[in-house]
């Protein structure tokens, strides 16, 4: 199959009609259409499938058992209404990669693999990488059995449902010591290389990020009767600290985002009891990014002592900086460095995904794919399909280079 093909297959899954985008929640009936649909493809393949103890999916050319695999792959899952690439992109770009392959006649010496890591944005559970974390070891069973969606339907309840066994998932040492190098493709999140004019970029790091939980917590009462002196209104503290978030990160030269909220009791007429917002802060180091959270926080306790509301603030997730295996890097460098005509950048990102999650394990790059107005986790989107069959390209020649030798 083309890509062309394979992206005209997996564009309708999962996308809502009514805003364009993808709802494609783990362990829903959309994440479903599209577990088939990878292993559909690694199957017309001749590939051999698996889905590891953790719900990721797995397709093998070579055998696994041999060692110092080479493995390529990303996500299917997407945040709320989300666009078409973000993940899927290095999906579909995998299998592409690999038929590209085979058009060459390239003899492996490596085993190859093609992962779609399960739950990656964190949609309905609230934590990102939950598939990676889980195979790393950086969430444990016990941590990941407490994560509940919106509904209070627990981790494990919706694996059971979906048909997995959640008293399986745990760390997965093994599978890991299998593999020699990890490289994963992603639409670039961001506007560097379309204003570099390049098509295809290599990434340098990835800036650490974390998540924060502020509840603040006041007295619910009548929107109509009680005066405004003696209310206890959090959701004017939450406000103000969302105002607050925006000014730490514009001094820092950070990037700060309150971008999820729920209210209890979420009534019109209604002053509010709790108001429960979520901090997404990333900066390009350690220092910068704790000044933000710090700042964010101290601005954030002020303005619920000045309203009489009590603020508890929780650490939901957190990931340092990820320094990408400086060895593999430079050698993906030295690879696609052999087509003149294809100048490849390195470049940092904002955005974390499962190869950062992976690189304190196993060695770990990513490729990044031009992404014209630098928009994403949005219907908009958008990655030309020049660059993306570039992308393919650029895959095709790293995983050549990579895995036979």
């Amino acid at each position: 199959m083309t890509f062309q093909s394979m992206w005209a297959e997996l564009l309708p899954l999962g996308r809502s009609s009514a805003s364009g985008g993808y709802r494609r929640f783990a362990w829903t009936g959309a994440d479903a259409e599209c577990r088939e649909w990878f292993r559909e493809q690694a199957e017309a393949r001749g590939l051999a499938y698996e889905v590891d103890r953790n719900g990721n999916q797995w397709a093998w050319l070579g055998d696994p058992a041999a060692g110092d695999a080479v493995v390529t792959g990303s996500h299917l899952d997407s945040v709320p209404d989300g666009g078409a690439f973000d993940g899927p992109l290095g999906v579909v770009s995998s299998f592409a990669a690999l038929d590209e392959l085979s058009r060459r006649g390239v003899e492996f010496t490596k085993p190859l693999a093609l992962v779609n890591f399960g739950d990656e944005e964190g949609a309905r559970f609230g934590l990102a990488c939950v598939g990676s974390r889980l195979t790393a070891g950086e969430l444990t069973v016990e941590q990941a059995h407490r994560l509940t969606d919106a509904d209070g339907v627990s981790l494990p309840r919706a694996m059971e449902a979906a048909g997995y066994d959640p008293d399986a998932i745990g760390a997965d040492p093994e599978r890991l010591a299998r593999i020699g190098a990890f490289v994963e493709l992603h639409v670039e999140q961001g506007r560097a290389l379309d204003l570099s004019g390049d098509r295809v970029g290599i990434a340098s790091a990835i800036w650490p990020h974390g998540r924060w939980r502020f509840d603040f917590r006041g007295e619910a009462n009548h929107a109509g009767t009680t005066r405004l002196v003696d209310r206890r209104d959090p959701m004017l503290s939450y406000a103000e600290t969302v105002l607050a978030a925006r000014r730490e990160a514009e001094l820092a030269g950070a990037v700060a985002t309150f971008g999820k909220i729920a209210v209890e009791p979420n009534g019109v007429n209604a002053i509010p009891s709790l108001v429960r917002g979520w901090l997404d802060s990333r900066a390009a180091d350690q220092h910068t990014l704790d000044l933000v959270v710090t700042g964010v926080e101290k601005a954030a306790r002020e303005y619920a002592a000045a309203h009489g509301v009590d603020l508890d603030v929780v650490r939901e997730s957190f990931t340092p900086v990820v320094e990408f295996d400086h060895a593999l890097r430079d050698e993906l460098a030295r690879i696609l460095g052999k087509d003149t005509d294809l100048r490849v950048p390195v470049l940092g990102t904002g955005a974390g995904h499962d190869a950062g999650i992976l690189s304190g394990r196993i060695p770990t790059a990513m490729l990044f794919v031009r992404n014209p107005t630098g928009v994403s986790h949005s219907p908009a989107e958008h990655a030309a399909e020049d660059d993306c069959v570039a992308g393919v390209l650029a895959l095709a020649d790293v995983l050549e280079g990579l895995a036979c030798r």
